[in-house]
């Protein structure tokens, strides 16, 4: 599958999962209360949740924009959607794009747990019935699909339950969060130890990934962000940056030196920036805010964090200026707005980089982020 002689791992493939799949899989005493996917649309991303639509739709909704997307989707997802995104087209799409691995994270599920305050049992009985859908949908080729755990933040405990049990039973790879604090708690909140610990003794990297607009503090504040192109500009990379600054100034990634974290789909270019002027702050400041810490944001990165380069992002051409380029991993997005597919590795190889670069976020980085190597 090698394409003009590099292997590709996609960190951050996306299922559209079907609307159904809360029904058919959640815990029975929750069949009443299922999360419920909508279908006002081809490819439509709403789900109602205890009576909630997610994302939060706009008001009002540009029609210029629902065509344009509706275009693009029929232009670049028919034949999927035909399939109903099932696990054959998924492999269709990896091979029309020239993808050796995917490693999988949800759509409707980006969204499903974006509520405060939701039962804690609800949000894991959530979290359990994707992770149950996604075995069953990646057993359509167990050497090439790869999942990540959903988790419910609302649940510590139900949450290292679930990590425990898709590691286990389902071999996943990962966990996945939004970066939006649930509940007003930080990622640095003690609260969450339990859960670092236990994707440390596992070696199960954790990946922050933002999505639509949710009933969850987010960086892109609606008033300001009101359109799709303003909040995917700057929400993405901003809910990634404050990730990561609460990890690594809150103390997580000192207390847990094992622990691996990826910052997905907010670029790439933002780091070094957001490193550099962070260590502007741990060198003065900081010593007396965070006097626990005994490296350099720079360092912790390099020891312990990924970035996700986009397939045309030219501006990550000078991470190796800062010797960042074991941190950053290639990613396509499918099958989602703003893609390149089935282009994406074909643009990706046409970047000025150099080729130890393309080789290292094609496959070796993303190997050793998900335990592949």
């Amino acid at each position: 599958m090698a394409r003009n002689g590099f292997k590709a791992m996609d960190s951050d493939m996306h299922v559209f999962e079907p609307a159904d799949l809360w029904q058919r899989y959640i815990d029975k005493k929750y069949l009443e209360r299922a999360p419920k996917g909508l279908n006002r649309s081809f490819r439509d991303l709403g789900i109602e949740v205890d009576g909630k639509i997610l994302p939060i739709p706009r008001n009002p909704e540009n029609p210029a924009l629902a065509k344009y997307r509706h275009d693009f989707f029929e232009e670049k997802y028919s034949e999927a959607g035909k399939r109903n995104f099932d696990g054959i087209s998924q492999l269709q799409a990896m091979d029309k794009e020239g993808l050796d691995v995917a490693v999988l994270f949800p759509t409707r599920g980006l969204t499903v747990l974006g509520i405060d305050d939701l039962d804690p049992d609800f949000a894991t009985a959530v979290a359990r019935a994707y992770n149950d859908w996604l075995h069953d949908f990646a057993r359509t080729n167990p050497e090439r699909m790869f999942g990540v755990t959903m988790i419910a933040p609302h649940d510590i405990s139900g949450a290292v339950e679930e990590i425990r049990r898709t590691v286990q039973e389902y071999g996943f790879r990962g966990i996945f969060l939004r970066p939006n604090h649930v509940n007003r708690r930080k990622w640095s909140d003690p609260y969450y130890d339990p859960l670092w610990a236990e994707c440390e003794k596992l070696n199960l990297p954790v990946g922050f990934h933002e999505a639509g607009r949710v009933y969850l503090p987010q960086p892109a504040f609606f008033h300001i962000c009101s359109t799709f192109s303003m909040f995917n500009t700057f929400g993405f990379p901003f809910a990634n940056m404050l990730a990561c600054g609460d990890m690594i100034f809150g103390g997580v990634m000192e207390r847990f030196p094992r622990l691996k974290v990826a910052f997905l789909e907010g670029n790439c270019s933002w780091v070094p920036w957001l490193l550099w002027r962070m260590g502007e702050y741990a060198e003065t400041t900081g010593k007396a805010e965070y006097p626990y810490l005994t490296l350099s944001p720079l360092e912790y990165f390099q020891r312990q964090c990924y970035g996700a380069v986009e397939c045309d992002e030219i501006t990550a051409k000078h991470i190796p200026e800062y010797d960042l380029e074991d941190n950053m991993v290639f990613s396509t997005d499918y099958p989602h707005l703003d893609v390149k597919y089935p282009h994406a590795i074909e643009t990706f190889l046409q970047l000025p980089f150099s080729e130890q670069s393309k080789r290292k976020y094609l496959w070796d980085n993303c190997a050793r982020l998900y335990n592949f190597a």
